[in-house]
């Protein structure tokens, strides 16, 4: 049976001229370029059954089919010999593009025409009954049914039936049951089974596969078919898994494939259905192929078990449906092989139809106007009700009903820690807080897991706190006995494990993360460096037992190095047990409008002014995306009216097109668009990743398919190896500290009380200080005037959105102690340490332990519930916090506040305070390790600041904007920045006598080799004395125009006493001379060098011209080409006046990576940005480049470019209706002043939208304006030189440059002996390198490039 994809039993119908037009015109959209070896996965790509087919047999064969651009059923194809084929050609273009061969033979016709004359055209012609919309109520009429072929929201690209919909629906309708079978992937998987658990349906999980003949044959062109697996019980389960991994770890070629041979291996517990007319069996058909149709159809019969593969007919008004129904009715009644019927859902509704062809266009970047586009044609896709199928499939009315039989066949048993807040769940979908999947740890002494873990800790607990006091052992022993009892001793060893790795390879770690810092057992074994009882922080908010999740180490690594956490863990835990873990992008509800209007034609402008109205952040109520329907007023519920934006509203209502966008993009919204890899999780198993969630492939890396909140649900050993930069300046420094000053300077035993530190910070002053160098944090600090780490843990806790309103509160208090009031003496101790504020969760929890007699692990509890607005919840824990509560076993009874003497109304105000900050208050564990590398910073740079910015600098040396800020900032301090210099540079920027050096590293085209042969020399030789000696003793990677022109342009041989533009004139003399000197010692030739005696050195001596210097405007343009960045001045130097009165820099556009400490309880993450979408700007800077674009819908000029100012660069737009105005106001080069707003789309970096552009200029300014060299424009200009031809030297010297310098600019020559023009078969690159090496030979009046 192997053989059915053998030789001739797939056509070919490449060269039937009955295709040959719209093939032509696809194979030009849709050519595939040579696959990669490994090619990128790209499992988002659109998916669709039913598209047209220019070619259908040998389209079957493309790998890119389902790209290619679809055309719609209107256009017909050329017919050059039946009218009948042609019909049948035009009818067949709905199918899936490369998946349905036919004949390519004179019979095609017939067999299309006979069989579509045996079809009742009437009943796909009937109008349908108009039973769907999405809210209706309505229950089947007669008896229910299971659909068992839906692609859902995780086809990605290819589905908007919403598993919630979709679900709610089959409920709704009375359906026992409900398929998942998304296209070759398990994405949803769990988020399905959950919702059909709570929902009571019966969830069946299945995958429509991608079958290929050889899942390793990765270089010819790819045979595939589409085949329906379902999971019959939990083996089938398991099989579904391993199936699915190999189709994206060893089958992934353009998309994820398996084929026959690993398909027997696993089909066991599976049930196997022949699938749409893209399946194998159905192709055949087509191809009036039954015999080889019913041999496949047997083969599958035997490899499954008996009765588990059935035949799939469907309709959805394609004529081809009709033929392969045909033959499917013929092969049951000859096979016994039962019928099953189905529906190829995409969308829920028959309206929804348009939703999914927006979705097609927002993915391919079409318009809905665009003719030659993908599409799906028909409208019959959708979740239908048995009336409907019945209707659609008159004469299968026993294959309807099979649908109950298999889903009655059907029983998977997932447990998951999720499924426990499902109400009167069945206890065996739950799996145990206290049952998880670590990886066996096995200590190298030989103790139990256990025994190892005491003796770390006890070893620990000894050299961190030399005395161990009762209240130490007490902590230590609880922990120990609930890490125990929770069964998470192999955890804790794993975890250890990895960071031990790390310190003993000098990997930088950081002090902790998260609430596991909370732990004085990880502090004792050196997970962590926080002592959790001088900052009461709580381990019972990282583990308690009353919790049901896993608890989670985060820990942060030095950025540069966090891949090789990663790599030891493979190895240590098996390559195939660890892997990265999948994240989903969805669509944002500014971008769900965007994308929609897009696609609709609506101009930008209109549509920018309609998302700036829509909030950046949610809503207080609102914890989760979707949004838009409660901003437009659309959910129909009163009690969401708060949420509703009146502007929105009225727009909605009074502009049809605005309603019409909307409407779409309610129903985009949140849905999944493309899978990534998430930045820092990782998973680590017991077992092959694949014996428990289906795995994928991103690039080269191996990901889950399932998210990190899902493993964890499952029990898994979920772990975030985060990239921590300011962990690298750390370390970078203190190897400076060392190296320079000879100190130890690290912070093993530090105290974090010195003085000093805190009177930096206090300052503002806190630039490349951690979480506190933007101007918010600076001016909290100066109010706060910090005296202590908790002031620091609370300022990084309080400096959020949210929190925030609490600030002058804190502030006043910390300055006014005697002020302090509390609500109830109780509660003095837990608020002390924040002058009487709420500021963590710990805190939190210790109210609801003093004052209402929780546990910490209850108090735990609430605190979540608190945190996510439970309100049910909410109102029962309220009760029990001021009344008590009764536990029936009389384990876990709650006193009360009343009970503890504090009167009702109090406890009421404490409550409604809490409950009003939970969602807010942040975790102090984690704050508190922020804090601690907040203050290592500040104390470099307290003691150390030079070599601490160093480090700084040489962590972003390949970030030229990051570089001139910090340059910035260290003139700012007074700390002045050399430029390179050969004799005194090292690879990066270093300390020179109090100052900074750049390193030859920055310098362009001046790689590490290169400086490591310099170096080396200097080394040897000691300093290089002039321009020959330098090139003498360095090797043959130094001696060539582009690394010499970056050391002298950079200003790095500015030590040999000579000027920039001297040098440059006589590079080319100096190159030839160690050319030849080297050309005579390889010939073995006595080396000119060698040969010198002390009265010949003028052999070899170098003219240097009587020429001046490079004007300084174009000496730092030299500077800026070479080094990204300026040195001996800047441009904007003289404007720093007016620039003081912009309210923004560049440096505001940073994204900020590390103000943020991650995302809150709800999932929300902090700003990416320190400036918001919308925000008023005043900015100024240098043009660096711009250009025009045309608008899309009403084909205007507008303009996008970048500028620069002191700190780096940024981008700017100016549309259409502005840049009427501004027209011909500016150009490349000129400093300008710049007024508008900031426009920040989700998911993009920031940008200026610009109103208005104006010169920015003093009177000094504009003398400088006017002698300026202006930029070329961006075209490919010609090089025109003057000089005299019968020069020889000249000739030589400028024929060596030209050679040096190949690129696109054509070179003309006008000879001054005779005055004509010759135009040169060379061109050449332009750089300003090159016409400085052409001024320096024949004079800068003799050299025009425009």
């Amino acid at each position: 049976m192997d053989e059915i994809f053998k030789g001739d039993n797939i056509q070919d119908l490449s060269d039937d001229l009955e295709f040959s037009k719209v093939k032509e015109e696809l194979d030009a959209q849709s050519e595939l370029a040579p696959a990669p070896t490994e090619p990128t996965p790209n499992p988002e790509t659109f998916e669709c059954n039913y598209s047209i087919s220019s070619n259908i047999s040998a389209s079957v064969n493309e790998k890119n089919s389902v790209d290619s651009n679809k055309i719609d059923n209107s256009q017909n194809v050329e017919n050059k010999t039946n009218k009948n084929v042609e019909n049948a050609q035009n009818s067949a273009q709905t199918i899936e593009n490369g998946n349905i061969p036919a004949q390519n033979d004179s019979n095609a016709a017939k067999i299309v025409n006979n069989a579509a004359q045996n079809v009742d055209n009437s009943n796909l012609n009937k109008e349908k009954p108009q039973n769907n919309d999405e809210n209706n109520t309505e229950k089947p009429k007669t008896k229910p049914f299971v659909h068992l072929h839906l692609h859902t929201e995780y086809s990605l690209l290819d589905g908007i039936a919403r598993i919630d919909q979709v679900v709610d629906l089959a409920k709704e309708r009375g359906y026992p049951a409900v398929a998942m079978t998304d296209h070759g992937n398990m994405y949803g998987a769990l988020k399905f089974y959950k919702k059909c658990l709570s929902t009571g349906v019966k969830p069946i999980l299945g995958t429509e596969f991608y079958l290929c003949e050889d899942r390793f044959d990765k270089v010819s062109k790819s045979k595939y078919y589409h085949l329906i697996l379902l999971a019959k019980n939990n083996e089938g389960y398991k099989n579904l898994i391993k199936l699915n991994s190999t189709a994206f770890i060893d089958g992934f070629y353009y998309k994820p494939r398996i084929d026959y041979k690993c398909l027997r291996e696993h089909a066991k517990g599976l049930i196997c259905l022949s699938a749409c007319l893209a399946g194998h069996i159905p192709q055949l058909l087509i191809q009036d192929k039954y015999d080889e149709a019913k041999e496949v159809a047997l083969m599958m019969k035997d490899m499954f078990e008996d009765g588990d593969f059935y035949l799939e007919v469907q309709n959805h008004g394609i004529p081809e449906q009709q033929i392969v129904n045909k033959g499917l009715a013929r092969m049951s009644k000859e096979t016994g092989i039962k019928l099953v019927a189905t529906n190829d859902v995409h969308y829920v509704t028959k309206d929804d139809w348009e939703t999914q062809d927006v979705l097609l266009c927002v993915q391919t970047g079409k318009q809905m106007e665009d003719q030659n586009r993908m599409r799906m044609p028909e409208h019959e896709f959708y979740f239908k009700t048995y009336e409907e199928m019945l209707e659609a499939l008159p004469n299968f009315e026993e294959a309807l009903n099979t649908t109950l039989e298999i889903a009655d066949k059907c029983d998977v048993v997932i447990r998951s820690k999720a499924h426990s807040d499902i109400p009167n769940i069945d206890p065996k979908y739950v799996l145990p807080a206290n049952e998880n999947f670590i990886p066996k740890y096995v200590p190298e002494n030989g103790m139990e897991p256990y025994e190892y873990l005491r003796w770390l800790t006890e070893n620990g607990l000894k050299d961190k706190y030399g005395e161990i006091t009762p209240k130490i052992r007490e902590r230590a022993e609880m922990e120990l006995e609930t890490i125990h009892s929770q069964g998470f001793v192999e955890y804790f060893l794993v975890v250890w494990d990895y960071v031990n790795f790390a310190r003993e390879n000098g990997i930088g770690v950081g002090p902790g993360r998260g609430s596991g810092a909370g732990s004085i057992v990880a502090y004792a074994i050196g997970i962590t460096q926080i002592e959790p009882l001088r900052y009461d922080l709580l381990f019972e908010r990282f583990i308690n037992k009353e919790r049901v999740s896993m608890p989670d180490f985060d820990v942060d690594f030095s950025v540069d190095r966090r891949l090789e956490v990663y790599d030891y863990c493979k190895r240590k835990y098996g390559d195939n047990n660890v892997s990265f873990i999948v994240t989903f992008g969805t669509m944002a509800a500014k971008n769900a409008i965007r994308d929609v209007a897009r696609v609709l034609g609506m101009p930008y402008s209109q549509v920018d002014k309609l998302t700036k109205l829509i909030p950046a952040k949610l809503p207080e109520g609102i914890a989760h995306p979707p949004i838009l329907r409660h901003y437009f007023g659309l959910t129909g519920k009163p009690e969401n009216d708060k949420y509703i934006i009146p502007e929105l509203k009225t727009i909605y209502e009074n502009d049809p097109e605005i309603k019409r966008i909307v409407d779409l993009a309610v129903k985009l919204e949140g849905c999944p668009r493309q899978t990534s890899m998430h930045a820092a999780g990782v998973l680590i198993a017991p077992d092959r990743i694949d014996e428990f969630v289906a795995c994928a492939r991103n690039g080269e890396d191996i990901t889950t398919q399932v998210d990190m909140i899902e493993l964890e649900s499952l029990g898994l050993l979920k772990m975030d190896f985060l990239g921590l930069r300011t962990l690298t300046d750390i370390n970078l420094a203190l190897d400076y500290v060392k190296e320079d000053k000879g100190i130890d300077a690290s912070f093993d035993r530090c105290q974090y009380d010195d003085p000093k530190v805190y009177e930096l910070i206090g300052s503002g002053n806190t630039d490349a200080v951690f979480q506190l160098e933007s101007a918010g944090m600076k001016n909290f600090m100066r109010e706060l005037k910090p005296t202590s780490l908790e002031d620091i843990i609370a300022g990084i806790s309080l400096y959020r959105p949210g929190p925030m309103d609490s600030i002058p509160r804190y502030v006043f208090n910390k300055h006014n102690p005697d002020k302090v009031v509390y609500p109830h003496p109780i509660l003095e101790d837990t608020l002390k340490a924040t002058y009487g504020c709420i500021v963590y969760q710990e805190q939190v929890m210790r109210i609801f332990q003093d004052m209402g007699g929780y546990s910490l692990g209850q108090a735990d509890n609430v605190r979540r519930i608190m945190s996510k607005k439970k309100k049910d919840k909410m109102a029962l824990e309220k009760e029990k916090f001021i009344n008590g509560w009764v536990d029936p076993t009389g384990k876990k009874s709650i006193s009360g506040a009343v009970a503890h003497g504090v009167p009702k109304e109090v406890a009421e105000q404490v409550f409604a305070e809490m409950e009003s900050f939970a969602s807010y208050a942040f975790n102090k564990s984690h704050a508190a390790a922020y804090a601690y590398l907040a203050y290592q910073t500040a104390y470099l740079r307290t003691y150390h600041e030079v070599e601490f910015i160093a480090s700084v600098l040489n962590n972003r040396i390949f970030n030229s904007d990051e570089i001139k800020t910090y340059t910035a900032f260290a003139k700012k301090q007074k700390i002045a920045i050399l430029p390179p210099d050969i004799n005194h540079s090292k690879a990066y920027f270093s300390v020179e006598n109090g100052n900074l050096r750049y390193g030859l590293c920055a310098i362009k085209n001046v790689g590490l080799p290169v400086v490591e042969d310099i170096m080396r020399a200097r080394k040897e030789g000691g300093d290089f004395t002039d321009l020959l000696d330098f090139l003498k003793r360095t090797g043959e990677q130094v001696a060539n125009h582009r690394t010499m022109d970056g050391l002298i342009l950079s200003g790095a041989m500015d030590c040999f006493g000579k000027s920039r533009n001297q040098l440059m004139n006589v590079l080319e003399q100096a190159l030839q001379i160690v050319r030849g000197d080297r050309k005579n010692s390889a010939s073995g030739q006595m080396s000119l060098f060698d040969s010198m005696l002390a009265n010949d050195e003028a052999a070899y001596h170098l003219d240097y011209p009587n020429v001046e210097e490079y004007r300084l405007p174009l000496k730092l343009k030299f500077e800026k080409e070479v080094l990204g960045t300026y040195v001996s001045g800047n441009p904007l130097d003289e404007y720093a006046y007016e620039m003081q009165e912009f309210t923004h820099s560049s440096a505001d556009f940073k994204p900020a990576e590390e103000e943020g400490v991650g995302e809150d309880e709800n999932g929300n993450s902090e700003a990416t940005y320190k400036v918001t979408d919308g925000e008023k700007i005043v900015i100024g800077g240098i043009i660096t480049e711009y250009k025009k674009r045309m608008t899309k819908s009403n084909n205007r000029e507008m303009i996008s470019g970048r500028a620069e100012d002191l700190y780096g660069t940024y981008e700017f737009v100016i549309f259409p209706a502005q840049y009427e105005k501004v027209k011909g106001m500016f150009k490349e080069e000129d400093v300008v002043k710049l007024t508008g707003h900031i426009g920040l789309r989700d998911g993009s970096t920031p940008s200026v939208i610009v109103d208005t552009i104006e010169p920015l200029r003093t009177a000094e300014a504009q003398k400088r304006l006017d002698n300026r060299v202006v930029k070329p424009p961006e075209v490919i200009p010609t090089l025109y030189l003057r000089f005299n031809l019968n020069d020889a030297q000249a000739k030589a010297l400028v024929v060596s440059i030209l050679n040096d310098r190949p690129g696109k600019s054509e070179v003309i020559v006008k000879n001054t002996a005779d005055g004509k023009a010759y135009k040169l078969a060379q061109k050449v690159e332009k750089s300003n390198n090159l016409l400085a090496e052409l001024y320096s030979v024949i004079g800068e009046t003799n050299v025009v490039l425009k």
